[in-house]
């Protein structure tokens, strides 16, 4: 068995103390009223059985540093706009590494939202169910 140096309690540890996060009222907020932008990084299959946040931008963890990256082939156009950006997954630990990646990256502003998918459906937030869902 192989023994690793750094667990992912350690990593998302590292994560939230590295990054700046808001919760769901807040990232609302944000979105209607300053024009961020809450990128949703769960799985696709996530998001076809618990929903989605209405007007998000779907980007695939797997992909987000090439989604980010303007050099990268596989660059998209909204992360290459002057405004906040706000990570979600379905708990917030996966998003806060993805936070994280973002601010090494230099995109700024970048934030997390605390508690992710669930927080944000529990606060009363807009949610609707995915496409292929209907």
């Amino acid at each position: 068995m192989q023994n690793i140096s750094v667990g992912i309690k350690q990593l998302c540890q590292q994560a939230h103390e590295a990054i700046d996060e808001v919760g769901p009222i807040e990232a609302e907020r944000m979105v209607s009223e300053d024009g961020a932008l809450l990128v949703d990084i769960r799985d696709i299959r996530e998001l076809w059985r618990d929903g989605v946040i209405p007007d998000a931008f779907h980007a695939p963890r797997g992909m987000l540093e090439f989604w980010i990256d303007p050099d990268s082939p596989y660059h998209k156009q909204q992360f290459s706009q002057d405004r906040a950006y706000i990570f979600c997954c379905a708990g917030g630990l996966r998003s806060a590494l993805a936070t994280q990646t973002a601010k090494l990256m230099g995109l700024r502003p970048v934030y997390n939202l605390t508690g992710g998918y669930k927080a944000w459906k529990q606060a009363g937030c807009p949610t609707a169910p995915h496409e292929k869902a209907r």
